[in-house]
């Protein structure tokens, strides 16, 4: 089932230091998400904002604030039950180097709606970051298949 509106426009705020975590949707900053996204990270260069919209209105999502300012996001895609896929996660360069990713993925990963999960993965181009969080190499990776764009 995909989070429900009440569940992401008043869900559960988090700080660390000067630092906020939340999952309410109507604090999300899309113009910055979708700029970030779409010009900086390696695997959504060029998506279009209507493909954003339409992920995050599917999707559990987080967002890392200093104050008022949007400083870092990320996207959980999840039936609840067995499997979560963590994707488009970022923190700004400015505000890296702090923990912040790390702070991100251990609150993501606490959250009610992802407990007693079979499996969550994640891809990435810096696996290092995702050791601290418990992440490990796909134990059998020849059994994983991917479609790449088969709607594009």
């Amino acid at each position: 089932m995909l989070p429900s509106n009440e569940a992401t426009t008043g869900g559960p705020e988090l700080r660390r230091g000067a630092y906020e975590l939340s999952t309410r949707r109507d604090r999300l900053d899309l113009d910055l998400v979708h700029r970030f996204l779409s010009t900086e990270f390696w695997d959504t260069l060029g998506m279009r904002r209507e493909v954003l919209e339409r992920a995050v209105e599917r999707s559990l999502c987080f967002g890392v604030y200093d104050g008022d300012r949007q400083v870092g996001f990320a996207r959980v895609v999840t039936d609840g039950a067995t499997f979560a896929f963590v994707t488009d996660d970022f923190i700004l360069p400015a505000h890296r180097g702090q923990g912040l990713g790390s702070w991100m993925m251990r609150c993501i990963l606490a959250h009610p709606t992802l407990q007693g999960l079979h499996r969550v993965l994640l891809v990435t181009h810096d696996p290092r970051l995702y050791v601290k969080s418990g992440f490990t190499p796909l134990s059998d990776p020849e059994s994983y298949m991917e479609l790449s764009d088969p709607g594009a």
